[in-house]
């Protein structure tokens, strides 16, 4: 199933695939989220395999949703996907549980990716307008994600990065403290995966 986001940006389209359309578009999700996460603060050292397995939740879950920005000549640039937190990884629903949420009434919203050379132009609020809508039509009446915690003083961290907080923020968005899990990547220069704690922020879906 398709459907047809709002147009924004310079050039850039938008679009809602759920269901078996998700599919054609997981190759293309797989090669933005390997070169947006390479940059802090995820530092992801980029595996094809684990893609792969990972990408499987989207081929799999009948609620979930990518939403593609495409560049004029119509080559998807950007990427943002959402799916009920069940599907997930199972340690999620249960950071959730903990906090006394009921994961079944969570919309999860997995990740947002785009090429550096076309954000500032909207594409972000887009992501969020079209995966929060997707969450409501399947009666979810909370959205949540979360953002990977580094320390301040990390060596990788670029003179004058910016967190994303203060967009989060105007988006409805609150950090739960206390409300964090764990994912498992190989940063760049590392010989294997560690674990990584994942502060989430959540809003309610009125």
């Amino acid at each position: 199933m398709t459907g047809e986001a709002p147009a924004g940006g310079k050039g850039l389209s938008f679009e809602v695939l759920s269901g078996a359309a998700n599919v054609p578009v997981l190759g293309d999700l797989a090669r933005l989220r390997i070169a947006v996460f390479r940059a802090y603060p995820y530092l992801y050292d980029g595996d094809e395999a684990y893609e792969r397995r990972y990408l499987e939740t989207y081929a799999r879950s009948p609620g979930a949703v990518v939403v593609i920005a495409r560049a004029g000549n119509g080559t998807i640039v950007g990427a943002a996907t959402a799916a009920p937190l069940g599907d997930h990884q199972p340690q999620l629903a249960e950071a959730f549980r903990r906090g006394g949420v009921d994961p079944d009434e969570v919309f999860y919203l997995s990740e947002s990716v785009l090429l550096p050379e076309y954000r500032g132009q909207g594409a972000g609020h887009r992501f969020f307008e079209a995966r929060e809508a997707a969450g409501r039509a399947q009666g979810r009446s909370v959205a949540a994600f979360c953002g990977v915690v580094r320390p301040h003083d990390h060596p990788a961290k670029p003179r004058g990065y910016q967190p994303l907080d203060a967009f989060w923020t105007k988006r409805g968005y609150r950090r739960i403290d206390g409300l964090v899990s764990h994912m498992r990547w190989r940063d760049i220069g590392e010989t294997a995966e560690t674990d990584k704690p994942m502060q989430f922020w959540m809003r309610r879906l009125g």
